[in-house]
């Protein structure tokens, strides 16, 4: 008999202006995944469409979402995939752009496990799952969750911190390619809780203008070049710190009110812990942050990077096409072509029959 169901995982973006490796929010661009059980062999079939698909592996043991799938799995004692699985990726959100999709796949591996399994996890399990492959919380929470989300990791006691930095080679083992069903099958078992989150209030007024250049940047190149920057440093700036955190906490009330103060939204969102780091990896990053304003722009109220790039975001209430137009023409000056899309803050995963 089959059977099939339909999981769907939002885009995200972090940061968010001050918010580095803290907020997350989720976007209308999404991961699709077509799954039937009953037509196909005994490995799972995947096929893919959309942005990365003929970069992204189709091979069950090398694929990020049935990786993380088959560790979900194993962790609640069953050895394989169920048989006669086909899964059909379709997928909206571009590769190394700073929009979440290595977030978007891992909590899509995370809910395909727990339906194949039929375990009826909580979200929170599941934020534990995603934290065991994706160490920083902000993507994999606002794509499981939604909307405007703060996170962090939890303290915890010394036996369960070690139990959650074990190295993710050990949580998604680079699979031999005679690997059968009795490979790896006692994957290390999450700690309980190592995440937390809240959702902050969002002015359904307020959309995400991302522009969206032509090029990869991966988060570990954009992380690297932060460290490197601050090593001479050895720490982010006391007065640097306190500029972002300051900001921050006008930024998660800001966004919420109503009608939101463009002004206050605008200085909320300045950044000085990453992005000035991250300029010379995105040609045109300064002049975007400082050219176009509420003033120049009516309808803007804040511009960031989005991740770790090269994507800007910029937050705005009205006059969409000429503020994405702004922004483009900096980036032609820098011989860049983006994209533009015009987003709104979405809901989160889904799993529907």
């Amino acid at each position: 008999m089959t059977s099939s169901f339909i999981i769907r995982v939002p885009a995200t973006s972090a940061n968010i202006g001050p918010g580095f490796d803290v907020v997350g929010l989720s976007l209308s661009l999404y991961l699709t995944l077509t799954v039937t059980i009953g037509e196909t062999s005994t490995l799972p079939v995947i096929t893919y469409s959309g942005e990365g698909a003929d970069e992204v592996p189709l091979d069950p043991y090398r694929n990020l979402m049935t990786r993380v799938a088959l560790y979900v799995l194993r962790c609640n004692g069953h050895r394989t995939f169920p048989p006669d699985l086909s899964i059909h990726c379709h997928n909206q959100i571009p590769f190394g752009r700073g929009l979440g999709s290595s977030g978007a796949a891992v909590i899509a591996g995370v809910l395909l496990g727990d339906s194949l399994g039929k375990l009826n996890l909580s979200r929170e399990r599941m934020l534990d799952y995603a934290l065991m492959v994706e160490r920083h919380p902000d993507n994999v929470t606002a794509a499981l969750v939604g909307g405007f989300v703060g996170s962090y990791l939890r303290e915890l006691d010394p036996q369960a911190t070690e139990a959650a930095q074990v190295p993710l080679s050990e949580v998604l083992p680079e699979y031999p390619s005679d690997a059968g069903e009795d490979w790896g099958l006692s994957p290390p078992v999450p700690p309980l809780g190592i995440g937390h989150y809240v959702r902050f209030k969002w002015n359904s007024s307020i959309k995400a203008v991302a522009i969206i250049p032509r090029f990869e940047l991966s988060t570990a190149k954009a992380r690297a070049v932060l460290a490197r920057e601050l090593l001479e440093e050895r720490s982010v700036p006391l007065p640097s710190q306190v500029f972002n955190m300051q900001r921050l906490a006008v930024l998660t009330t800001a966004l919420g009110q109503t009608p939101p103060d463009p002004e206050l939204i605008f200085e909320a969102m300045k950044d000085r812990v990453h992005q000035p780091y991250r300029k010379t990896l995105i040609p045109g990053l300064p002049a975007v942050t400082s050219l176009i304003t509420p003033a120049s722009h009516p309808g803007l109220l804040g511009i960031c990077l989005s991740g770790a790039g090269p994507t800007i975001l910029a937050l705005a209430t009205h006059n969409f096409d000429s503020i994405a137009g702004k922004i483009q023409e900096i980036f032609q000056q820098e011989q860049i072509t983006v994209d533009w899309k015009i987003l709104e803050v979405a809901g989160g995963s889904t799993v529907d029959s």
